[in-house]
C-alpha cells in the first residue's frame, strides 16, 4: 500500500517534470515568465510566517501547562508531586514551588513574533492600498469600455 500511496505518485511526478523540462529545452523555448513579487506580497508572507511560528511557539509553551491533573505538571516538569502555585496561558507561565517551569525565552519570543506579525500585516495592507491606485496596465478610456467616457456625436 505504501508503494501505491507514496512511491508511485512521486515517481510519476518526477517523470512528468523531467519530460516537460526535456521538451522545453529541446524546443528552445524560454523559461516561463515568473510573476514579480510585490512588496505587499512579501510583507504578507512574512506576516503569515510570523503567525505560524507564533502559534507553534505558543503551543510549545502550553505543553508545560497542567490540563487534566495539575499535580502531574509539577511532577513531570519540576520533579516533585504538588499542585502548581500558579499558571496562565498568556503570558505562558507555570510556577511550581516558587520556580518558573516554562523556559524564559518563550514569552519574549511570543512578543517578537506578535509584533512582527502585526507590523507585517499593517505594512502589507498599506502597500496593497497604495498600489491599488496604480494598475498594471492603463485603463481603457474608449467608448463602450468600462471606465471610459463615450464620445459626443456630431
Amino acid at each position: 500500500m505504501v508503494i501505491l500511496a507514496v512511491v508511485l505518485p512521486t515517481w510519476a511526478g518526477i517523470t512528468y517534470v523531467g519530460l516537460v523540462r526535456a521538451r522545453r529545452e529541446n524546443a528552445g523555448l524560454p523559461p516561463p515568465p515568473r510573476r514579480r513579487r510585490t512588496p505587499a506580497k512579501k510583507a504578507a508572507w512574512i506576516a503569515a510566517l510570523a503567525y505560524l511560528l507564533g502559534g507553534a511557539l505558543h503551543v510549545y509553551g502550553l505543553s508545560y501547562m497542567p490540563f487534566l491533573q495539575p499535580e502531574d505538571a509539577c511532577w513531570f516538569n519540576a520533579g516533585h508531586m504538588a499542585s502548581p502555585d500558579s499558571s496562565s496561558a498568556l503570558p505562558v507561565s507555570l510556577v511550581c514551588a516558587g520556580e518558573e517551569i516554562v523556559p524564559a525565552w518563550v514569552n519574549p519570543g511570543l512578543l517578537v513574533l506578535a509584533v512582527t506579525a502585526a507590523g507585517a500585516t499593517v505594512t502589507s495592507v498599506v502597500l496593497a492600498v497604495r498600489r491599488g491606485g496604480r494598475s498594471r496596465c492603463r485603463p481603457c478610456t474608449g467608448p463602450g469600455r468600462p471606465g471610459g467616457v463615450p464620445r459626443r456625436s456630431r
